[in-house]
């Protein structure tokens, strides 16, 4: 006999609204092209497409892990030092994280440098422990959590395909442009691995998302 009726736990993880916890961030709340925060991670650390992906999987991991843990801490955190424990539930997996990059890809662990460090201070993760994980129970603030690195994660691969794309004609490190272009005369845009260039980019994004999404803007 089929068991697929009248599964209330089923229901329950995958109901609509938590399905949107998933897909809003990912576009009518995206936290960079709507919300304009954690901008500068994604200025700093895309001028290759794999440190941006490892910059994202990193937070995609850290923000999953403290939103449930800080949910599963909520009722037993004194209102006075909330900060505090959100902060420190942070540095211990941005720390673990770190060290992981280290033992398992280290070239790219230099290149990112002190910038997994500052995950400690993205404005995203802070945004949503307080606003989320604090209010709700474990399971939908690790939707919210995932949702919302996920929906950073993807600006910050963006930004990076096109900046090392354009500026330096490789993807992931290997070259992608035909060697006939260069001998036909095109030359990579130098100005796009300059920091300038990474602000530009994500602007020339939330330009394109929001007139996709005029509702999101207030224009009155």
């Amino acid at each position: 006999m089929s068991d697929n009726t009248n599964n209330p736990q089923k229901e329950a993880l995958l109901s609509p609204k938590n399905q949107k916890l998933l897909s809003n961030p990912l576009d009518r709340d995206n936290p960079i092209t709507v919300q304009v925060l954690g901008i500068c991670s994604v200025l700093a650390i895309t001028v290759q497409l794999k440190t941006s992906l490892v910059m994202a999987i990193s937070v995609v991991t850290v923000m999953g892990l403290a939103n449930v843990i800080i949910s599963l801490l909520r009722k037993g955190i004194p209102p006075r030092i909330r900060i505090i424990v959100q902060l420190t539930v942070i540095a211990a997996l941005v720390i673990l994280v770190d060290q992981v990059l280290k033992a398992f890809v280290y070239d790219v662990s230099r290149q990112l440098s002190v910038f997994v460090g500052l995950i400690i201070t993205n404005c995203i993760i802070m945004g949503r422990l307080e606003a989320f994980a604090l209010n709700n129970k474990p399971w939908p603030s690790f939707l919210d959590g995932i949702g919302n690195a996920a929906g950073y994660g993807w600006v910050l691969l963006a930004v990076g395909f096109f900046r090392e794309l354009l500026g330096s004609g490789t993807l992931f490190g290997y070259q992608v442009i035909p060697n006939f272009l260069y001998e036909m005369g095109y030359e990579n845009n130098g100005f796009m691995i300059l920091p300038p260039m990474a602000l530009i980019t994500v602007g020339v994004i939330i330009w394109v998302h929001r007139h996709r999404n005029r509702s999101l803007v207030d224009i009155s």
